[in-house]
């Protein structure tokens, strides 16, 4: 017999906050079940309406505001509360922080079964128009004779929020949001553009279109008319990835830059790459990580998850020679152009299955004593199974997803031998609830 699912009561309520999720919605606890409210955060007394009921928790939403943290600010973004680019802008800039190195700790400890013997102090930079990576959609709604472009809008992501601006967006996109519906208003296909993809370098900002349609003759002007009025490289995406070609200017390279000044290193990257999306933090955080290596002109080092070389080639200036390891080809070859570029002969760069930790080792085919592993959200588990294949004497760990670093922490620790000796957070995205963080194991 099919289950009922029960209704959620439409009456509004009101209840204590008492702590906040790791996705950044505020937890009030009601009859010892745990109940979370967006946009509520802790020692706050709310008045909410429930709008689902589940099993283990519920879920409402915030109507008012009866006793205020004195965490809680007015949000810089006029479009907040419909948007869902942001989780955290009505709490101050310190308490994000603090709530992420909490969070970072918890998990540390809960699924980790340890804890740092020094905890970092947090990694921060810019808290707004850092963000030079975003994609946004883009919508011409024809009952308001308009387009929409924009981010989804938080509860409801089939709709695209209307936003006149966004301040965590790179400067120069921000004060241009109005300008970019502007052509798409005037465009003779209207519906041809779905999506403008965000990538700013240190010098140009690239913006990719994704054209469900060739562009008309008079579309391709108008287009062109906007990238040189606000001085931008047009990218056009007519099919998948790897469609990406440079509209404009013409005979325009492929390529931005960013650099590392403190190296003396710049990358070139397609505006398609994985890059940081926060510079300046990024700056940081290479530095916080060749720290962390404490790097011997004897030094072998390999660097997992290696991208473009981010980390390879700074580490290369101050060790013997840098491996790098990434699953994608494409990447590897622009590891090797960037390494080439910088004029950097210590690094070697391969395509493998970092899942597999005997492939890696077969590839190197020589004894690495230091490794970093910069993995994506799902972690580095497989690595550290078999660690023991590369038995490094020191792990550098940057993780994008604290609950895996946690997860890979415990095997670390807790069966192969390390110990834990530092681990922070690093504030990539601040006003959401996305935590970066470092750690630094050592054999004990």
């Amino acid at each position: 017999m099919r289950r009922t699912r029960a209704k959620p009561n439409p009456t509004p309520q009101i209840t204590e906050v008492v702590n906040l999720s790791h996705d950044g919605k505020g937890v009030a606890r009601i009859n010892g079940k745990a109940t979370f409210i967006e946009g509520a955060l802790p020692g706050e007394t709310v008045e909410f309406q429930y709008t689902s009921v589940k099993k283990d928790y519920d879920e409402g939403r915030l109507l008012s505001v009866i006793n205020p943290s004195n965490f809680r600010v007015e949000p810089k973004c006029p479009h907040y509360a419909l948007c869902g680019g942001c989780s955290l802008q009505h709490l101050n800039e310190q308490d994000q922080i603090h709530f992420k190195q909490e969070q970072l700790l918890d998990l540390l400890s809960r699924y980790g079964h340890t804890q740092p013997q020094i905890v970092l102090p947090p990694l921060i930079a810019n808290h707004w128009n850092y963000r030079n990576k975003a994609r946004l959609s883009v919508r011409y709604v024809e009952k308001k004779q308009t387009a929409m472009v924009g981010f989804r809008e938080r509860n409801s992501p089939r709709f695209i929020t209307e936003i006149s601006q966004c301040p965590v967006l790179n400067a120069r996109v921000d004060k241009d949001i109005i300008p970019l519906r502007h052509l798409i208003d005037s465009m003779e296909d209207k519906h041809c553009i779905a999506q403008i993809e965000v990538a700013a370098g240190d010098e140009e900002i690239g913006l990719i279109f994704r054209n469900l349609s060739p562009l008309t003759p008079g579309d391709e002007h108008k287009v062109q008319q906007f990238a040189e009025q606000y001085h931008y490289k047009i990218f056009l995406q007519p099919g998948g990835p790897d469609s990406v070609y440079c509209f404009y200017p013409p005979n325009g390279t492929d390529y931005l830059t960013y650099s590392l000044p403190d190296y003396h290193i710049t990358y070139s990257f397609h505006p398609t790459d994985f890059t940081q999306v926060n510079a300046e933090l990024n700056r940081s955080m290479v530095a916080l990580a060749l720290q962390l290596m404490d790097l011997k002109r004897t030094d072998i080092v390999l660097d997992l998850f290696c991208g473009l070389g981010n980390f390879s080639l700074p580490m290369a200036k101050f060790c013997t020679k840098v491996l790098g390891v990434e699953g994608s080809a494409t990447m590897v070859d622009r590891a090797y152009m960037n390494a080439k570029a910088n004029k950097l002969s210590n690094v070697e760069f391969y395509a493998a299955n970092l899942d597999d930790v005997n492939e890696v080792q077969k590839l190197v085919q020589r004894t690495c004593n230091k490794v970093l592993i910069d993995p994506p959200r799902s972690g580095a588990l497989e690595l550290v199974k078999q660690i023991d294949v590369l038995n490094p004497e020191r792990i550098v760990y940057v993780s994008c997803n604290p609950v895996t670093l946690a997860r890979d922490t415990d095997i670390l620790v807790n069966q192969k031998g390390y110990v834990l000796i530092k681990a922070g957070v690093m504030d990539m995205f601040p006003h959401t609830a996305h935590v970066e963080s470092i750690a630094l194991f050592e054999k004990g």
